[in-house]
């Protein structure tokens, strides 16, 4: 049975491959593939110096490295309190992780923009007004790291979920206390050591999100590195295909050193 479904291993594989890499070279084609000139790699080399690239991919970073901080900070502590003490209200937590992917992005930027003119319309006269200005600071915009947070919830309740699937918990738990840890102590020597391969999913399901959303941050009027791609393409089409296929292989390369830090982890586990 094994010998007969190895081809049809085989060719599904096949077909996912073009699936994936005809786009990818059609693109990589039309980048380096000037009419009249041949062969060049201009658009690539003008990436670097193109107006707004650094920063706009430096904000997506930031916005990044935010949004994996908060999430992490809200859902790990949660994760693990509701597996130690109200395991029974983990399909509660699991159907409100999992509306961010019901609710459409129109919507939910429809209802964030309804709440930011709040703060001019009627909170103008309170303190509030002035934390309604400072989440829409352009520089930073807090409120864009508030919506990613939402919207990494499903992935990064998955991503946990899995890992403290794989653990005895309680377990751990009670053997740090029992060694005289504090709370704290026992859930960072303890568990977060074992959920170093979930928490490495969990980071770069929400650097991938962060990094390829668009429809938020270009309603709100914002420009992190999505929407740098799409303003720079409506005058230069190759270099903004230039910079989605840079920006792909470089979510792959992310992909590969995540996939090889979590071997070592599990291979270290092991041995230990």
């Amino acid at each position: 049975m094994a010998r007969r479904l190895n081809p049809w291993r085989w060719v599904v594989l096949g077909l996912a491959a073009l699936y994936f890499l005809v786009p990818l070279a059609a693109s990589v084609v039309f980048t380096v593939d000037v009419p009249g000139q041949g062969v060049t790699f201009d658009a690539y080399s003008q990436i670097v110096s193109t107006d707004g690239f650094s920063s706009s991919l430096l904000l997506s970073l930031e916005l990044a490295v935010a949004t994996i901080a908060v999430v992490l900070l809200l859902m790990v502590p949660a994760m693990v309190a509701l597996r130690l003490g109200a395991p029974r209200l983990r399909p509660v937590v699991e159907v409100v992780c999992s509306l961010p992917l019901v609710v459409p992005p129109i919507a939910f930027v429809a209802g964030i923009a309804t709440v930011l003119k709040w703060g001019p319309e009627y909170l103008s006269r309170t303190p509030l007004f002035e934390t309604f200005v400072a989440v829409q600071n352009p520089s930073f915009p807090v409120v864009l790291v508030l919506a990613y947070v939402v919207m990494a919830l499903p992935f990064v309740y998955r991503a946990l979920d899995s890992g403290l699937r794989a653990m005895d918990v309680r377990t751990l738990v009670e053997a740090a206390r029992s060694c005289g840890a504090a709370w704290p102590q026992a859930l960072v020597r303890a568990v977060l050591p074992n959920l170093r391969g979930a928490l490495l999913n969990a980071s770069f399901l929400t650097l991938a999100l962060v990094l390829g959303e668009f429809t938020v941050a270009q309603l709100l009027g914002f420009q992190p590195f999505a929407v740098w791609i799409y303003s720079v393409g409506g005058s230069q089409a190759q270099l903004s295909v230039a910079v989605s296929v840079l920006s792909l292989l470089v979510t792959w390369a992310l992909l590969l050193v995540l996939a090889g830090l979590g071997g070592r982890t599990r291979t270290s586990s092991s041995r230990g």
